[in-house]
């Protein structure tokens, strides 16, 4: 394992205090428990956004923390879920008087610990809705859920949701948005590599030289099926399909599509593969009106990448082109 890094046990640690000192104008870093709240905050009058998960990542869910997203983010250790005891002061921290939404990953761990934490805040008098993020279309029921993994169609919820909180929705409205959004985005993504946790020193599963993992998690999980290696199009024909299938997607209908990379692959690469998703999504007649492309929702030094799809109407496209300024996201 060659990384740099000091111990192990203090990756999450020092990576988060290098962030906070790398982004001091947006965000500030609380240490004791740990967790990372947008500059000013709260920021009264506003609905607060928190999320968070395993550490890894990485910009999830620290770089979206700022005006237009989140509120926010809560790192756990390395792929391993954040605690209610560092989650409910962070939601207490950024309670403008309206309430706040937890926008939390279908993981076990994270869903189990997000609700205990809502359950204190709540006690000390903070309403909180939960919104669950489910969008890989790979698997269900996996090693770490209970249904369908939530993946990078999380970052366009979180987008969209901090755009209507930006605006003055309420909690309820706020809400009802990121439920909409969680309901039109899927995504599937492939590993031509494993990733190596820092703690665990070797790789999280084996692949041969000529194998990929179609419909990867994010922290290495199973996918689909093991198959050859391919050419490009052919792999992004495997990824695209199946979520256009799962949305249902017809002529006439306009899209985000995210091309999503995994730590570990060249931005070259991610481009070959938007370029095949939008061919075929546009030879169903759908328009791609908006488009996203880079690492976004990582899985350490993974290779590979995820293609996500999210349908758009009138007002989450309008939420999607919204001011925002974070760390990995702002225009």
């Amino acid at each position: 394992m060659k990384k740099l890094i000091n111990d192990p046990a203090r990756v999450v640690d020092e990576s988060v205090e290098g962030f906070g000192l790398a982004h001091a104008d947006l965000v500030t870093v609380r240490t004791d428990p740990l967790y990372v709240v947008r500059a000013g905050a709260p920021i009264q009058g506003k609905v607060g956004l928190v999320s968070g998960g395993g550490s890894g990542h990485e910009p999830l869910h620290a770089g979206y923390v700022g005006l237009g997203m989140l509120d926010a983010a809560v790192p756990g250790a390395m792929f391993t879920s954040p605690t209610p005891d560092s989650i409910a002061p962070a939601t207490l921290a950024v309670d403008g008087g309206r309430g706040v939404l937890h926008i939390v990953k279908n993981y076990t761990g994270d869903v189990l610990n997000f609700e205990t934490a809502a359950e204190l805040a709540d006690a000390e008098g903070v309403e909180v809705r939960t919104v669950l993020v489910n969008d890989d279309v790979a698997v269900e029921d996996s090693l770490y859920t209970a249904g369908r993994r939530g993946v990078a169609g999380t970052l366009a919820v979180e987008k969209i949701a901090g755009a209507a909180a930006e605006r003055g929705d309420d909690l309820a409205g706020v809400a009802a948005v990121a439920e909409r959004v969680a309901a039109n985005v899927r995504s599937m993504g492939v590993a031509l590599s494993a990733c190596t946790v820092p703690h665990a020193g070797t790789p999280s599963f084996d692949l041969t030289e000529d194998e990929i993992e179609i419909g990867i998690g994010i922290h290495g999980e199973p996918g689909r099926r093991r198959v050859p290696m391919a050419p490009a199009d052919e792999i992004t024909e495997q990824l695209t399909t199946p979520v256009m299938d799962d949305l249902g997607l017809g002529g006439g209908e306009q899209v985000l599509l995210l091309v999503n990379g995994m730590g570990g692959t060249p931005a070259s690469e991610l481009y070959v593969v938007y370029r095949r998703a939008r061919q075929l999504l546009e030879a169903r007649g759908v328009t791609v009106a908006r488009s996203l492309v880079g690492n976004y929702v990582t899985s350490l030094e993974m290779q590979g990448a995820s293609v996500t799809v999210l349908r758009l109407d009138a007002e989450t496209t309008s939420l999607w082109d919204a001011p925002v300024r974070t760390a990995a996201l702002r225009w």
